[in-house]
Parts: C-alpha cells; structure tokens; sequence
C-alpha cells in the first residue's frame, strides 16, 4: 500500500510533499496468490514428469516456493504455498503416494516441521516487509519535517506562519497556540482547560478555536504551550507529524523571545550610553555656560562696584551668548530623544533652499559666508524648521572648526542627482578647512561624539568637539532622513570637507 502523503501550501504556494512509499500493494499480494496456487503443483508435476523421487529433495524446493511467495506477495499468500505444498507432498511424494494417510511417523514429523518452517519463514518475511514499510515511512516523514523546519528558519519567523504550515501539512481547518503563565503538569493535560487560563498567542485559518472545547483536537506541546486544532481526523503518521510540531512550536517561540530580548538589550544600551553622555553633557558641556552667565550676573549684582558702559555692555553680552548656547545645547539634546525614539513626524511642503537660509545663518558672520545658490531652483520636499535645524548645524560647526576659511554654500539639480527612483536637489556646504580622514567621516554622525575624544578644536567641519557636545551633525542626519532625504560628507578638492544635504524635489501632492 502506497504511504500517505501530507501537503503544505505555505505562503509561496509550494506545496510540501512527503516522499512516496511504497509497500506491498495489492497488486503484489494477487500475484503472490496466483504463484502459491500455481508454483507447488507445478513442482510436483515436474518431478512426476522426471521421476525424481528424493522427498528431502522435493520438500526443499517446497520450502523455497513457500519463501519466494512470501518475497513477493507477503505473508498470506506465503502460508497458501506453504499449506499447498505440504498437502502435495504429503499426497505426491510421502509413502502411501496417492494418499493423504502417512505410514511412516518419521514422514509425518518431517510434514509437519515443514509445515511450521513454512508458515515461520513467511510470518518472518511479512514482518520484515512492514518493518521496511514502516522505517521508509519514518524516513520520509523525517524528510518532509526537516524541510519544513528549513522552510521555517528561513521564513519571517511569525507564529501565524509557523501555525499556516501546521494547518496546511495537517489539513486542518483552523489552528490555535494557546499560552499558559502558569504551569500545567502534562498529566493533567485533559483537564488544562478548565485548570488554567489561556491566552491565544497566534492562529491560523478561518474561525480559529480558542478554547478546548471548541476544537476537535488538542495537543499539549509543554506546560506552558497547546495546540488546539479544528478538522477532521488526524491519521497516526500526522499524529507524529504533530508531536515534531510541538517541538517546533517552542523553537519558534523561543526564537521570538530571543529576538525580542536582544532589541530590548541593545535598546537599553543605546539608552544608558544617552543617559552616560547626557550626563558628561550636564557635568561639563552644561555647566560651563552656566557658570558664565552665573559669574556675569554676580558681577553685575555688586552694589559697590560701578561698571563703565561698555563693560556693562561686555557682561550682558556674555549673559546673552552662553544663555544661546545653552538654548542650543538643550534644543540639540531634545531633538536627539526624538529621533531615537523615532518620535520625529515633519510637515514636508515645498521649500525653495534660499527660503531657509536667513534663519538658519542667524548668528553668523556674514564675513565668514558665501552665499552662491544659483537662481531659480526648484522647492525640495522639507519641513522648514527641520531644514533651519539641519543648515544651522552643519553651517555652525564648520564656522567653528575651519577657522581660516570661508563657508560656501551652493546648491545644484539635475540629471544623475536621485534618491531612489525621484529626482532631488543637494544643498552643498563646503569648507576649506584641515578635513578628516576617511575612517572618521563615519564617526561624525553618531551621536554623543567627539573627534578624538578631544576639547581642542579639530580640523574639518562638523565635528563637536570642545563647545558642543557631539550632537550638531547627529541631529542634522537625523532631520534630513526624517524628511526623505540624507545627509553624507566628502572631501573638498584642495582639502577641507564638504557636507551634502540631498531632499528629493517637491511634487506639489503628499508623498
């Protein structure tokens, strides 16, 4: 009888085959029915023919027809050659020949014992044939869920998928995996249902069952997991099909946690090193400008003391200058939080380049800058004050560490200049400072660092280093990507480096 096959339609719509295996059909077995009638009168005819009449002999080549049956059409048919063939060789070949009566008792053991050999050989044979039967079916069983667990390694790792490929290899209708918080003794399985409470964890199928009472099958995987299952009967080869399930049923669990601890750990590393370099940021970044301001004021507090104008002036100034950068460190630090918790939602519109620069230069010496943004450029798709942030950072930072050079800013689109299949404008910032290498250039955008762990300014624009606290190009990448866009650096021709802010063209509609 051929061996039963399971299919799996999993989401690709491959189906999952289990390997054909083939018994002893019935085909064999009426064949082995026609040699048991045919082969023993035939051996008799033969040695009749022949005269030969050695009953040793003769009963040997019995026993072999006998075995030969057994080999080809199985056990019964093999018992029918072998009761045939002691019949004849009892009537055609044991003294009184011509009868079934036996004179000699030594004859008549011999009959027998053939008899019984016969009859053994063929209950060995058939035995040995279902052992065959049933090891090849274990084998492609075994096959088929070594398959299957590749299959689920290799899929997205959801239970629902997981469950799908259950329910499709069953040819269930529906499947559940139902969750215990408590554990539940695996003898008291028939009873879990109404001892613990469960909780659906995943399912597939229409009208998934979710309580035991619901389904027409149920399969405690361990304390803490079942599987209720909704279909017709489970034949006993998907009976062990769903005991392997189980197993994997804890894998894919396991697997989902394992992940899910993992993001959460590096989660909370990246939220240590925030709050490790918030605090730095507090301890020395913040503090300085605080105690400027502090010691300003107190010295502007002094009844006894009268200050000339100027260094009145001199002393607000101050106040006013370290109140600034403590307003853009704390602006820096807020933003920060946000796009690390992916908590930045931009209102994009159309926005012409040249439209963001008097705000986002606020501050700068205008001896320091030169503007060449051609005429007559398309908007880019930004949200104005995230592109305001974005210029200022980059804008401030390589005033700051290109001293003796200037900061051109120009902007071009054009053909060659896409993000993904759009067309997008670069705004181009450019210094001529010392530059950095090629190694660093990643290190610049990452939060909380500093160019060589230094409080000395640092060649090249947009390193924090000394004043800042290694946010400023953190922030600016964060903004640009938010809005669709990204932000790289490159080094300027003739040394120095240049920042490149690149925003896909604004199409007049929501994207």
């Amino acid at each position: 009888m051929a061996g039963p096959e399971a299919h799996n339609s999993g989401d690709d719509g491959v189906l999952l085959r289990l390997p054909s295996v083939r018994g002893i059909g019935t085909g064999r077995v009426v064949t082995g029915l026609v040699l048991a009638v045919l082969l023993p009168p035939g051996i008799e005819l033969v040695v009749t023919v022949l005269g030969f009449r050695n009953f040793a002999m003769i009963m040997l080549l019995q026993l072999a027809v006998a075995v030969a049956v057994a080999a080809i059409g199985g056990l019964w048919p093999a018992v029918v050659a072998a009761v045939l063939g002691s019949v004849l060789l009892n009537y055609f070949s044991a003294d009184p020949v011509g009868s079934l009566s036996i004179a000699d008792p030594t004859t008549l053991f011999t009959v027998v014992v053939f008899l019984a050999v016969a009859c053994g050989v063929a209950l060995a044979v058939g035995l040995a044939s279902r052992r065959a039967q049933e090891a090849a079916r274990s084998g492609a069983e075994a096959t088929a869920l070594s398959e299957l667990a590749l299959r689920i390694l290799s899929s997205d790792g959801s239970l629902e998928t997981f469950l799908e490929k259950v329910r499709s290899n069953l040819g269930m209708e529906a499947v559940s995996l139902l969750g215990s918080q408590s554990p539940v003794a695996p003898g008291l399985a028939a009873t879990a249902g109404a001892q613990t409470e469960w909780r659906v964890l995943a399912s597939a199928g229409p009208n998934p069952p979710v309580t035991h009472a619901a389904a027409d099958h149920a399969a405690v995987v361990d304390p803490h997991y079942t599987l209720l299952l909704r279909g017709g009967p489970l034949s006993a080869q998907h009976q062990r099909m769903l005991a392997a399930f189980g197993a994997f049923v804890v894998a894919v669990r396991e697997r989902q946690q394992l992940v899910k601890s993992r993001r959460d750990n590096v989660r909370l590393a990246e939220g240590n090193k925030m709050r490790t370099s918030i605090l730095r940021a507090v301890s020395h970044d913040l503090r300085t400008p605080l105690a400027g301001i502090k010691l300003a004021v107190s010295s502007l507090r002094q009844e006894d003391v009268s200050f000339p104008p100027d260094v009145e002036r001199e002393l607000l100034e101050t106040i006013e200058e370290y109140a600034d950068r403590l307003d853009h460190l704390v602006d820096n630090l807020l933003d920060m939080s946000r796009i690390t918790a992916d908590a930045v939602n931009p209102l994009l519109t159309g926005i012409v380049w040249a439209e963001v620069l008097p705000q986002a230069l606020r501050g700068v010496s205008k001896e320091r800058l030169r503007n060449e943004l051609p005429p007559n450029l398309p908007p880019v798709q930004a949200d104005a004050g995230m592109l305001e942030r974005v210029v200022a950072n980059i804008v401030e930072n390589a005033v700051k560490y290109a001293p003796d050079s200037d900061v051109v800013l120009t902007a071009r689109t054009g053909a060659g200049i896409t993000l993904g299949d759009r067309p997008a404008s670069e705004l181009r910032i450019v210094d001529h400072g010392r530059g950095v290498g090629h190694k660093e250039v990643v290190d610049i955008f990452q939060p909380f660092q500093r160019f060589g762990d230094s409080t000395s300014p640092a060649p090249g624009a947009g390193i924090s280093a000394g004043g800042g606290i290694g946010l400023g190009l953190a922030v600016a990448k964060g903004f640009s990507e938010a809005m669709g866009g990204r932000l790289a650096a490159e080094p300027t021709p003739g040394g120095g480096l240049t920042m490149v802010v690149t925003l896909p063209l604004w199409t007049g509609g929501p994207q």
